[in-house]
């Protein structure tokens, strides 16, 4: 075989064309490694998302005294507005005073250990550190009273309340929440002698509809255009 001569000029190799450009494979990388992230990063971010430390649902702080509305409102059958005084007269949910406790406790169970810090509060003046559990963003009007006085019971935002030993937030408090129901107010209405009966259901079939149609009609309550304008929460 002959040896190549080092001092003979070589033809050059003809430069390699390709069909996409270079930086291509940049991209390709970035749609493989974001797209395998994504797919472990989509469950993570829905988890979050929809866990009860981002919409409150499930939220139930410990409280001072262990108070049962299962027991209270449940069982002895005590009106909401006996503790949560003016919420059909303004738009304000008062948590209720040291005297609206000891109204009952002065004379039942008046030695309990569990109604200690009532005592202490009856005594000092300072009121129960009750720990809030509904709570809406500071830019959001609620009026409790519009609600209440025209068909809307407490069981829809705050469930029901009166098979809860220790009080959870049932339902997410959200806008989208909201204009569901501002979209069709009839389907949550009810007569106002059923307002604090948490456990009362509407007639099935059409004889449900037409009072459903009765209500909305008997509390004058505005159309969808104007129950989901802006202003109506956001003042």
């Amino acid at each position: 075989m002959a040896e190549t001569d080092p001092t003979t000029p070589t033809t050059p190799t003809p430069n390699t064309r390709f069909v996409f450009p270079r930086w291509t494979n940049y991209v390709l990388l970035i749609l493989v490694v974001g797209g395998a992230g994504g797919a472990l990063y989509a469950p993570v971010l829905a988890g979050l998302g929809f866990s009860p430390k981002t919409t409150s649902v499930g939220y139930a702080p410990v409280q001072p005294v262990q108070f049962s509305h299962a027991q209270h409102a449940g069982q002895l059958g005590i009106d909401c507005r006996y503790c949560h005084i003016g919420v059909d007269k303004g738009p304000h949910s008062t948590i209720p005073p040291t005297q609206t406790c000891m109204n009952c406790h002065v004379s039942i169970k008046p030695e309990s250990v569990k109604l200690q810090p009532v005592r202490d509060s009856w005594a000092s003046g300072k009121p129960v550190p009750w720990q809030r559990i509904h709570d809406l963003p500071d830019f959001v009007f609620f009026n409790h009273s519009a609600h209440v006085n025209r068909g809307v019971s407490c069981v829809e935002c705050h469930g029901r309340v009166d098979q809860m030993d220790v009080v959870a937030q049932a339902q997410p408090l959200s806008m989208g929440w909201c204009l569901d129901c501002h979209r069709q107010p009839e389907k949550r209405l009810r007569p106002l002698d059923q307002i604090t009966n948490l456990g009362w259901r509407p007639p099935a079939g059409e004889e449900g509809n037409a009072l459903a149609k009765q209500l909305k009609s008997e509390f004058k309550i505005r159309d969808a255009n104007y129950m989901q304008a802006c202003s109506t929460c956001h003042r």
